[in-house]
């Protein structure tokens, strides 16, 4: 590893290059602010990502043609550009994007990572975030790294050596955080329906946002829980700190909190630095379905935009507005009903804050289905839980109208009656 400055490091992206950038928590603002800058000077760049945190000063006006932002998964600062043709999204599930990026049309050029301090032994941990940035590690001519004091030494496939990188900079920042989430009566109330689903011994997978904080909050008289996730914050932190997670009773990885990447607050990053409890791993690996089926009582709780009559799952766009991506839902959907014990949960608000009912009759025009009706098993509102696996669609959408909001109930019993004509 060369250490040099921010400047010297960007003039070795040229015109034409594939470039890879780390995420969530990781995402390196200084060195991204510092691409832009370098962009004015060339041409037919791309940009690959997940979800980045931050501003994104490469998406302007000024930029559109010399620098192409292509996101797997959008997080709301590259929305509004994606929608608006600003900025390209690319589906895949996340347990394809190691291998997106292994493949030679794709592979990055250069690959812009943000770490820890290297300790005694020259080994630098790639923190909070792997995710399918160890795949453009490995892939990248050149990798450019943060050396950054704010990031915490993380372990599992987190730890690389000075070696793997072509040019360090100095650059102090702290990491994203998420801001704390306030419950309400209506999420309490998901999250405990969903609690009761969840036996003792159960290992976990639960994304971010106020329903898995509620789930969260709710299990905290369960006994030996286990963590093999995507991502974890805060909740799953103070689950453990509280001996409720021990991860005793896993099959992978026993004893340790399993996710390729975390964001949380600063509590959060200092519960996972030098902690041999919590296992950072890439996404190709915590996102397998052979590896996820292993688990016994393998719990999967993941969230919606809008399910249909029949149970069909849309959780990454509104039509055909882009707000997310496909992610791992699937993954992890079809490993935890392949598990023994195992269940799939979609949890979700009956309705909209505008008050249009989630639950639907039709997906809205140019939605895409990210989980397929085939696959759900159980779908928690807060009027309670529709089990729908192993049920006709007339079965099916009596369960799913007994979960709706009672304002939408008589207008979907309608609706069923046209469509269904066993209904």
């Amino acid at each position: 590893m060369k250490r040099v400055s921010m400047e010297e490091a960007m003039q070795s992206i040229s015109s034409g290059m594939r470039v890879w950038v780390q995420g969530m928590a990781n995402t390196p603002h200084g060195l991204l602010a510092e691409f832009a800058k370098r962009c004015n000077n060339l041409t037919d760049v791309s940009l690959f990502h997940l979800h980045l945190e931050g501003p994104t000063p490469w998406i302007t006006e000024s930029l559109r043609h010399r620098v192409r932002d292509i996101s797997l998964f959008i997080g709301p600062n590259v929305r509004q550009a994606v929608n608006d043709g600003r900025a390209s999204y690319l589906p895949l599930f996340l347990s394809e994007v190691p291998w997106f990026i292994r493949q030679t049309e794709f592979r990055p050029h250069v690959a812009l990572i943000n770490v820890s301090a290297p300790d005694r032994h020259g080994y630098v941990s790639l923190g909070p975030t792997i995710e399918a940035t160890l795949a453009a590690i490995e892939q990248a001519d050149i990798v450019i790294a943060q050396i950054n004091p704010s990031v915490p030494r993380v372990m599992g496939d987190a730890l690389l050596s000075i070696d793997a990188i072509t040019y360090g900079v100095d650059w102090n920042e702290p990491l994203a955080a998420s801001e704390p989430r306030a419950s309400d009566p209506l999420t309490d109330s998901i999250g405990r329906y969903v609690s009761e689903l969840i036996p003792d011994r159960a290992t976990l997978q639960l994304g971010i946002g106020k329903i898995p904080d509620a789930v969260l909050s709710q299990l905290i008289h369960h006994r030996d829980l286990g963590v093999h996730s995507e991502m974890i914050s805060d909740g799953v932190r103070i689950l453990a700190e509280k001996g409720v997670v021990t991860g005793h009773y896993k099959v992978t990885d026993p004893g340790q909190i399993v996710a390729a990447f975390a964001l949380g607050q600063q509590a959060m990053y200092d519960f996972m630095d030098d902690n041999p409890a919590v296992s950072i791993r890439a996404v190709d690996y915590t996102n397998n379905t052979a590896v996820i089926r292993r688990n016994p009582r393998m719990m999967s709780v993941n969230s919606a935009v809008e399910v249909d009559l029949t149970g069909q799952v849309v959780a990454e766009c509104i039509g055909s507005q882009m707000l997310s991506g496909v992610g791992g839902q699937m993954d992890f959907v079809r490993g935890a009903s392949l598990a023994p014990d195992g269940k799939s949960i979609i949890a979700l608000p009956s309705q909209t804050r505008s008050g249009k009912s989630r639950i639907v009759s039709v997906l809205t025009p140019g939605a895409s289905v990210t989980t397929t009706r085939n696959h759900v098993q159980y779908v928690v509102t807060e009027y309670g839980v529709a089990e729908l696996h192993g049920r006709t669609l007339e079965e099916r959408a009596r369960q799913l109208i007994s979960v709706a909001h009672p304002d939408n109930r008589e207008e979907l019993t309608q609706a069923a009656k046209r469509m269904l004509p066993g209904f």
